[in-house]
């Protein structure tokens, strides 16, 4: 199976491609990157894909993914470290894009485009609703809306809760040094363990959603018609 990873450089991102690279069943993972992908270096069915601009998509570089059948998409940005503009560009306009054009690549067969929202995000905002809740939102509608349109067009909206890398030592050198504010958020494992997403177990099981055929989930959790996994749902898919 050949899987597209994006953000790979990230907290989410290497989660999901330490566990892209244990799956046996997985024998090539295009990873699209800005840069250089360290955890990447040494495994031959990695292939790190240098792509600068995430709104443009080459024929040449579609006819190197023709075959994948998924993709997750962890590229992200928080939105205390860009202006507005461009939180809207890399959250919304980049998985959009990316989105429309995985969804040629092999029209007549499944595609399962694995989203990396958050909880928070909403379709029904307020005056207060922060920034990221209203664009992660719209994001999540507009993919659902877009696989509506193209039925083999397969998309998961996944919304991780509180991250939590500190139980997943493998993935330590690679990630970026974490903020102040999320290492605070670490406690509340042992008063609210409901609300963390541990990232070994979310790995595995934006992995596993990739592999799948992408049809409609159902229990606790899921919403938009199966095509939104809370991170109650998360949890419980992951046995915690």
């Amino acid at each position: 199976m050949h899987l597209i990873l994006t953000g790979a450089t990230g907290l989410v991102g290497a989660s999901v491609l330490h566990n892209m690279l244990a799956q046996e069943s997985i024998s090539r993972i295009s990873i699209l990157s800005r840069r250089p992908v360290k955890m990447a270096e040494g495994h031959e069915k990695a292939r790190v894909i240098i792509h600068k601009d995430f709104k443009t998509y080459e024929k040449a570089l579609l006819d190197e993914l023709r075959n994948a059948q998924g993709c997750v998409w962890a590229l992200g940005v928080s939105q205390n470290d860009v202006d507005k503009k461009q939180y809207v560009e890399i959250t919304h306009d980049y998985a959009l894009a990316a989105a429309r054009a995985f969804a040629t690549i092999h029209p007549d067969a499944p595609f399962t485009f694995v989203h990396v929202s958050g909880e928070g995000a909403t379709q029904t905002p307020g005056m207060l609703t922060p920034l990221f809740a209203r664009v992660k939102g719209q994001t999540e509608t507009a993919l659902v809306d877009l696989g509506k349109q193209n039925p083999m067009f397969k998309v998961y909206n996944v919304r991780p809760g509180g991250v939590d890398w500190t139980k997943h030592p493998e993935i330590h050198p690679f990630i970026p040094k974490q903020a102040m504010f999320k290492k605070a958020l670490m406690p509340l494992n042992l008063v609210y363990p409901s609300i963390m997403t541990p990232t070994r177990e979310m790995g595995k099981i934006m992995t596993e959603l990739a592999m799948s055929k992408g049809e409609p989930l159902e229990g606790k959790g899921i919403g938009m018609e199966g095509r939104l996994v809370s991170n109650l749902a998360i949890r419980r898919m992951a046995g915690l």
